[in-house]
């Protein structure tokens, strides 16, 4: 069939629809095969792992350098809790602890009294011994010493006893001490891990409680594409594989990123109803994960395209 072509004037006056059906089918076959080499593998939403931290202490925040979107390293310090409650508590505890310590020092001078008297009565006990040999003393003088030095031993064990009474007391007041220096600790908000925060939920000057949530943030440095394949296509991929992730940059074009295939799931599932028709949702489908280095240029939630 010979189709001439017309200007928009010929178009106006009539045009042999016959000719403008084959224009426009032949428009649409040529559209198709240019799509169909681009159309992906796999499509997804790139994911982070969150971490949402809480705090371990309770009482009133005094000071908090927590913003949405701020960059935060590990081992930081972002949020101090008051500490005044627990501090005096540390202190009335030391004060504890240093009396005992006093009362300690006194049961071992008595204890150095004691045994001092004992060496005393043995070196009787040994002239004594000599002097009944030469038949100079009697048996009674040596019963009398044997006798004081059973009861200076009684005593020093009362002593002792008494002694570690106190040691046991003085090991208690440590260990309370230690429970407070760890909730000490506690106050300081300690960020755990590189990344930005995603949300914050306290003000300073907010009482907060233990297990109270204080922010949420995640590490943008490698985010998770979590896309989803169909059976068929379980024998092109395996773990570790580098894969092609695109990311759109206008309406025409597309950004080209590296990845990497770091899950492949075990069972199936139905398509999720976000991302697909309701014809779409029926099918059965495996999920992936895949990993991919952030330029800064990626966002939780953002979609993208698999390549294999």
């Amino acid at each position: 069939m010979h189709c001439k072509l017309h200007s928009k004037n010929s178009i106006q006056k009539g045009v042999n629809p016959i000719c403008s059906l084959v224009l426009i089918a032949l428009s649409l076959f040529l559209n198709n095969c240019k799509g169909n080499g681009d159309i992906a593998d796999a499509y997804g939403n790139f994911e982070a792992t969150e971490i949402i931290v809480s705090s371990e202490a309770n009482g009133k925040v005094i000071s908090s350098l927590l913003e949405n979107g701020q960059v935060l390293k590990v081992g930081e310090l972002v949020a101090q809790v008051d500490t005044v409650t627990l501090y005096l508590k540390y202190r009335q505890l030391q004060a504890a602890k240093n009396e005992i310590s006093v009362n300690t020092r006194d049961v071992l001078s008595q204890i150095d009294v004691l045994q001092e008297q004992k060496n005393v009565l043995l070196i009787e006990k040994k002239r004594v011994e000599n002097l009944i040999a030469d038949s100079a003393a009697t048996s009674k003088q040596y019963d009398d010493i044997i006798g004081k030095i059973k009861v200076i031993d009684r005593q020093m064990d009362g002593v002792r006893a008494k002694n570690l009474a106190v040691l046991s007391k003085l090991e208690s007041i440590n260990l309370q001490m230690e429970e407070i220096g760890y909730e000490l600790s506690k106050c300081k908000i300690i960020n755990p891990i590189n990344g930005i925060v995603l949300q914050k939920y306290i003000e300073p000057f907010e009482l907060v409680i233990r297990g109270k949530a204080l922010y949420k943030i995640a590490n943008m440095e490698q985010l998770e594409l979590k896309a989803y394949i169909d059976g068929t296509q379980l024998v092109q991929i395996k773990i570790g594989q580098k894969v092609k992730v695109f990311i759109d940059k206008t309406e025409d074009e597309n950004i080209q990123l590296k990845g990497t295939i770091s899950w492949i799931s075990p069972n199936a599932e139905f398509t999720p109803k976000i991302i697909q028709t309701k014809q779409e949702r029926v099918k059965l489908v495996y999920a992936i994960k895949v990993l991919v280095k952030n330029d800064s240029s990626l966002k939780i939630g953002m979609p993208a395209e698999v390549k294999f």
